[in-house]
């Protein structure tokens, strides 16, 4: 409610004097205060006992008018139209003539100022009331022996019932709304005295005392709230209030420091001093004999407290002695606490070095604080957003992130800055931008801070009243006189551009916002009118644009309810109004009607009692869920805060409905101890629970909510079941804003930053910033909403918390709540001394299990939780082991890691490690290598005897660290090189094969220096046995994947499982899958083939019937670019596509043409010339290129850019191009393919390097393994497997997959080399009848490497395998039915998968 901000000021009286002062005293208004010392009385403008009462009149200065006077700006506003406005401005310069004193004939123990009259107390034992204007006449002695006291006024009547014989009033207070006077005797009993009639006489004075208490020492009183506050030697404030009834004095509540929060000093502060209650009455500040200052909210919420924490403590840590207070009060509006420090706390703080030591001037420290726009403006649309305010600046949480886009730049002014300090050091807390998904009121750690107008600071301070619209974007503010209201979007303020209409107004019931205006109950001065004011805030701040509606009493409270007003009055009644918002002109305007008013006379025995009233749709009747829609939504209800007192008068529906003019039935009282209410005006059918609910703040005894109640699909609802139910809760902030559908309470509380280390003491005296620690309002919030739907268990609504918690579920702090809700159960249930005969927790359980994250709540309260405690959680849960093998049936392996843990703790090494080995194998199955990598140092903590170390939780595993292999970890190959040069430099095959077959040194030193333990081996036993399951389902993806994330050396297994499960038995089912798992496309044929898309359901492509005839033996263009073959074999021969269009040139029209012209099909000889363009220099895209930073998917298109221009490409050329990228597959595929087959080459398994040689389409490598199959080191089972797959793919791609086929037509010399050796005859039917060219020879040994050459490009007809007596031929013809026989069956079917 209030909060201590930036350093205090130290304020210095010009005169200096040997005397210190003593007490401090503010006029009515706050705006003068005195300043007593011994012989001297000086009074302060706020802007900036002996036996003789002295009285003094307060005389206007003669010449000098004025001490200080503003300096103003050339043509600054106001100066010199309004009259009187620059006097009002300046401090007045005042003089003090003393009149004659009056000798009282006995020490003066307290004062009190009445209207007319001035109440003394003396010490031996009397009351003087003396007039302010005749001293002379109105004196009159009173004996305290005389007052009746007694327990309460009806025993008083019977006699003297208490013996008050030389007892004395020590301090006395006067309560205006209690009409009496709370004493504290020098006994240290306490007393409350009324007079019976209007007059103070001593026959008309009755008594009434604290029965049980003499230890009092101060008293202070709450007007608003009726309450008497007693200081008691103890160090507790006792807080009573009068029972109307008898009169009797009723403990309500005790103020006092607890041991929880304040072990050290709870006791030892000495008796209470001094009581200040605020002059909004809504915090009480509390000083102590030992010295510190507490401040307290009307109902005993713990809010400042100067004993503990930075206040006490240095930051080296050495204690500080508290500041001891002779005098404190409140300034004006409360925004400042002026205190007047004791004679050695002066000493120590303001010894002057100049000062001679006898005379130094008088000290002076003021507190500031900022305080909540609720504690005077109760308005609703106030109890939606965080709105505080000083005395120069607003403070607010609210606000569109894409308008308010930083803390720093809201104002010139952030909130941590010292009050005119620009150089002081600050605390700037970060900002939360990771906070999504909810309202922008929690997406800020920050304060939008907004710097209030100076030009209508300084005529109209101080701030009185402040307001903000429910988005959050407008504020208006109301000082002395006037308003002015500030846009966040604009970031401007609008003041009254008339400043004569400005100084004729003053607001008395406050200002809220509706609908794009400023509503506004104020005074107009110049017809003595109260008046109900609307303002556009659109449009400029004048009278012309505002709505006038003349009232007949003063306005104490204003609040609006959808289209309706509510105006509380001093006359004790309710008047309701409707607004419209009419477009009937160039502005919009505001209608404003009276519907109703209501006396409230008879409940009611004082205005100024009344704390808000608000108009709400909240009712107690049984027909909850009958209303109508339109009905559920009209204000129903009016609820009023009665001094603490919740009060609601609901509509008499019961007669005749005359619209809005109902009548209210009798009042009811919903609660006790209420500082402040929030409900809304807004409904959501999902969220019935929260949104028609009553949300209250109870100070010490924390928040209550007024639930309704709702019979599940629509029954009829029980009639013993109440429609209602009012469930308290405790929470650990002071509220200040309910957010509804987020089931969220916003707060603010006071942290403290430690600057003593910056300046040590000066000449010694310390400075402020070494004796306080510089104060700062953080934001806070807390969820609430498991503490009501534990209420509701305990009453056994488990129906109702199932609802309300199902619409609460998709909130992102769901999980949260539920784990809070088990925890504090938990706790209380099992660190419980005394049995507890019917235990929650068992229902909690129950009721957790209702949502998917049963099982995730139960582990992660226990993880929070202590060991000793699991036992009972569990035995109310189940049994650990059947909630972790929950978890595997769910696939949730990460919480069953964390039973993993539970498990360790609870149960034997060995039950652990069978659940362990569990979830390593299902980790495993699943890819999870973070959990893997976990388990492993779980597997081997186990079996070393490491149990007092279990590992943590894994968290969450990222979808990167499964999408490719971390290869570059621990190997140094090198991705960029093609096969021939890996195969060349980097390994040796020959070496391959005398590797050892077991696993490799590598391996072997894998887990630490204990690698004989049989917790190892049994972990090795594991991946080797997922290792081989990954192989046998030819899953090399996760392999890859499995290896490098978990370290397990491929290599040297791969080796040991050479002749085993390394085998490939079926090529054509491995090609398949590996396409499949590296998302690679199947090589197709170009769209342009394509005669009948859909045939019996299958693709048919149709060779194209028209050649390109070759006119030169170094052209390469010799077949149409539409046939099957050219975008395989081009990419397949090694050189890509590129490589080649700088050698062709043009196509020339006429050889198109000239092709076309001929009628039947035609086999051309296809001729094979070295490329000698500088293209081939800087070719790219071949498929062994590989880059980690290409930005393409399958190279840099850098080269592309460069050398497009030079390029003159056709139709045919482009659509080439594109089935280049067609058939590649991802550019992160081909760097894991390349990996792999580096990794199989080493392990010399010569099947899987064919296969993926064929999947890349790299003849370099199936030449290569060939090769090697001629060494002795190669069993001939894997010649057979080699040969008959390759065979297998030849006919699989003849039948299933033509784009395969001109990339085995290129490694066709290979294959023929295969069959050649081989002792076996292969039948000639395996082979589809085509036509082979001699031409297509490999190149020679002689010829340039493998590298420079990139193999043969084949640009022709796909040329099928002949059969094997026909390979060796030079003339490379074909015969003539056959060479038919290829055009006819051109068609074929082509399998995508």
């Amino acid at each position: 409610m209030y909060f201590l901000t930036g350093w205090p000021r130290r304020l210095l009286c010009p005169l200096k004097s040997e005397e210190e002062p003593f007490h401090v005293q503010p006029s009515s208004q706050r705006f003068y205060f005195a300043v007593l010392s011994e012989t001297q009385l000086s009074v302060w403008f706020s802007r900036a006992a002996n036996g003789y009462i002295l009285l003094f009149d307060v005389v206007g200065g003669g010449e000098d008018k004025y001490l200080y006077e503003p300096v103003y700006s050339k043509g600054s506003r106001g100066v010199k139209v309004t009259p009187g406005y620059k006097e009002e401005q300046c401090a007045p310069a005042l003089s003090l003539e003393m009149k004659r004193p009056i000798d009282l004939e006995a020490p003066i123990t307290s004062m009190q100022s009445l209207q007319e009259d001035l109440l003394v107390s003396t010490a031996d034992g009397y009351l003087h009331i003396l007039h302010w204007d005749g001293v002379s006449n109105g004196r009159k002695a009173i004996s305290l022996c005389s007052v009746p006291f007694s327990l309460d006024l009806q025993s008083a009547r019977g006699g003297l019932c208490l013996d008050l014989k030389g007892v004395y009033i020590r301090d006395m207070t006067y309560c205006v709304t209690l009409d009496g006077f709370a004493v504290v005797l020098d006994d240290g009993r306490l007393g409350f005295i009324t007079p019976l009639a209007n007059r103070i006489t001593a026959d008309q004075l009755q008594g009434v005392w604290a029965a049980d208490v003499t230890d009092g020492t101060c008293v202070a009183v709450n007007n608003k709230y009726r309450l008497v506050t007693f200081g008691c030697a103890s160090g507790s404030v006792l807080v009573y209030s009068i029972d109307t009834t008898t009169g009797s004095m009723q403990l309500s509540h005790k103020l006092e420091l607890t041991p929880k929060h304040y072990p050290d000093v709870c006791n030892k502060t000495g008796a209470v001093k001094l009581i200040r209650w605020s002059p909004d009455y809504s915090v009480a500040m509390v000083t102590w004999e030992c010295g510190g200052l507490s401040l307290w909210s009307v109902f005993g919420a713990h809010l400042i407290c100067t004993l503990g924490e930075d206040f006490a403590y240095r930051s080296d840590g050495t204690k500080k002695d508290p500041i001891n207070i002779s005098s404190m009060c409140w300034g004006a509006e409360g925004y400042h606490l002026w205190v007047i420090t004791s004679r050695e706390e002066t000493e120590l703080v303001e010894n002057m070095e100049e000062a001679p030591p006898q005379t130094q001037q008088a000290g002076i420290l003021q507190f500031n604080f900022i305080k909540s726009a609720l504690t005077v403006n109760p308005c609703t649309s106030n109890q939606e957003q965080v709105l505080l305010h000083g005395e120069d600046r607003l403070y607010l949480t609210c606000g569109d992130p894409t308008q308010l886009p930083s803390g720093s730049s809201e104002s010139p002014h952030p909130h941590n800055l010292p009050h005119g300090g620009e150089g002081s050091p600050t605390h700037h807390p970060s900002p939360n931008s990771t906070s999504q998904g909810l309202s922008t009121l929690l997406g800020y750690k920050h304060w939008h801070v907004v710097q209030i107008h100076s030009t209508y600071l300084e005529s109209n301070w101080p701030i009185r009243f402040a307001a903000i619209d429910t988005a959050g974007q407008c504020i208006a503010v109301a000082g002395r006189r006037g308003f002015a209201h500030y846009c966040m979007s604009t970031r401007k303020w609008k003041l009254f551009g008339n400043i004569t209409q400005e100084q004729n107004m003053t607001v008395t019931g406050g200002l809220v916002w509706w609908n794009g205006f400023v509503v506004v109950a104020c005074y107009n001065f110049i017809d003595r009118q109260e008046e109900l004011r609307l303002y556009l805030r659109s449009s400029n701040l004048d009278n012309t644009f505002s709505s006038v509606t003349k009232l007949h009493s003063d306005t104490l409270l204003l609040n609006v309810f959808r289209d309706m007003i509510i105006l509380f009055r001093a006359d004790c009644s309710i008047c309701l109004y409707s607004m419209e918002r009419r477009h009937d002109g160039p502005n919009p305007s505001a209608s404003v009607e009276l519907l109703q008013e209501v006396s409230m006379s008879r409940y009611i025995p004082h205005p100024a009692l009344v704390v808000s009233v608000t108009l709400t749709s909240v009712r107690t009747e049984t027909g909850i869920t009958l209303k109508a829609p339109q009905q559920a939504c009209m204000a129903d209800s009016i609820i009023l805060n009665l001094a603490g007192q919740l009060i609601m008068l609901q509509r008499d529906r019961s007669g005749p409905q005359l619209q809005e003019k109902l009548p209210f039935c009798p009042p009811v009282v919903l609660a006790q101890y209420v500082e402040n209410v929030w409900t809304t005006c807004r409904s959501n059918r999902k969220k019935r629970h929260l949104l028609e609910a009553l949300w209250l703040s109870c100070g010490e005894a924390g928040m209550k909510v007024w639930l309704p109640l709702f019979p599940r699909d629509h029954r009829k609802p029980h009639s013993f079941l109440s429609r209602r139910i009012m469930l308290p809760f405790h929470i650990n902030i002071y509220p200040l804003a309910v957010l509804f559908e987020d089931a969220l309470v916003l707060g603010a509380s006071n942290e403290t930053v430690v600057y003593d280390s910056l300046q040590g003491p000066r000449e010694g005296r310390e400075s402020l910033e070494g004796l306080f620690p510089y104060c700062t309002v953080e934001r806070t919030s807390q969820i609430y909403l498991h503490h009501i739907l534990r209420q509701l268990l305990v009453r056994n609504l488990g129906e109702q918390a199932l609802l309300l918690a199902q619409s609460c579920a998709a909130l992102p702090y769901f999980p949260h709540v539920m784990e809070l809700m088990v925890h504090v159960v938990l706790e209380e249930e099992a660190t419980s001394r005394e049995p507890i005969p019917d235990p929650l927790l068992p229902t909690v359980a129950k009721f957790i299990t209702e949502f998917p994250l049963f099982l995730q709540t139960i582990v992660h309260c226990a993880r929070k939780t202590e060991f000793a405690l699991w036992n009972y959680l569990f035995a109310a849960v189940g049994n650990p082991k059947d909630l972790f093998e929950e978890c595997l049936m769910a696939q949730d392996l990460d919480t069953a890691a964390s039973y993993l843990i539970i498990l360790q703790n609870m149960e034997v090494p060995a039950v652990s490690r069978q659940h362990a080995t569990l979830l390593f194998n299902t980790a495993l199955e699943q890819g999870k290598w973070d959990l893997c990598r976990h388990m492993i140092r779980f597997l081997k903590a186990i079996g070393s005897g490491e149990m007092e170390t279990p590992p943590p939780t894994p968290t969450t595993q990222e979808p990167s660290s499964t999408g490719g292999f971390e290869f570059f970890r621990n190997r140094s190959i090198s991705l960029s090189q093609s096969a021939d040069s890996i195969a060349a430099g980097k390994f040796n095959l020959q070496k391959t094969f005398s590797m050892p077959s077991g696993p490799s040194a590598k391996g072997s030193e894998r887990w630490s220096k204990d690698s004989d333990c049989a917790e190892n081996m049994y972990i090795d036993m594991m991946l080797r046995r997922h290792a081989r399951h990954l192989l046998e389902h030819v899953r090399l993806k996760e392999l890859g994947c499995f290896s490098a994330q978990l370290g397990f050396e491929l290599i040297g297994w791969l080796c040991h499982e050479r002749t085993r499960v390394a085998r490939v038995d079926d090529f054509v089912m491995a090609l398949k899958c590996l396409h499949k798992d590296f998302l690679w496309p199947f090589p197709v044929t170009p769209a342009g083939s394509i005669s009948s898309p859909f045939k019996n359901g299958h693709r048919r492509t149709v060779l194209s019937q028209h050649l390109l005839k070759s006119q030169s033996a170094d052209s390469l263009l010799n077949s149409d670019m539409d046939t099957v073959p050219p975008q395989a074999a081009a990419r397949n021969s090694n050189h890509t596509w590129l490589d080649r269009l700088g050698a062709l040139g043009p196509t020339e029209p006429t050889e198109m043409d000239t092709a076309l012209s001929h009628g039947g099909p035609q086999t051309q000889e296809a001729f094979l010339s070295p490329l000698t363009n500088k293209t081939e220099e800087c070719s790219i895209g071949s498929a062994t290129d590989l880059t980690e930073t290409s930005s393409m998917v399958d190279g840099d298109w850098t080269m592309v850019d460069e050398n497009f221009s030079a390029l003159s490409l056709t139709h045919s050329e482009l659509e080439h191009i594109s089935m280049e990228l067609a058939n590649k597959g991802p550019h992160k595929s081909q760097v894991q393919l390349r990996y792999l087959l580096h990794v199989f080459m080493e392990a010399g398994c010569l099947e899987w390097c064919v296969v993926i040689g064929l999947i890349l389409r790299e003849a370099t490598v199936i030449k290569q393994v060939v090769n090697f199959l001629d060494s002795p080191e190669v069993p001939h089972e894997t010649v057979q497997s080699v040969r008959s797959g390759l065979l297998g793919v030849e006919a699989w791609a003849s039948t299933d997959c033509l784009g395969y086929k001109p990339f085995l037509n290129l490694i066709r010399p290979q294959l023929q080399k295969l069959i050649e050796t081989s002792v076996e005859q292969i039948q000639p039917e395996a082979f589809l009848p085509g036509a082979s060219n001699s031409k297509l020879a490999e190149p020679q040994p002689g010829g340039p490497s493998a590298e420079d050459s990139r193999g043969p490009a084949l640009l022709g007809l796909a040329l099928p395998l002949e059969p094997p007596r026909g390979l060796g031929t030079e003339d490379g013809g074909v015969p003539e039915e056959q060479e038919e026989q290829a055009v006819d069956e051109g068609v074929y079917d082509c399998t995508l998968s």
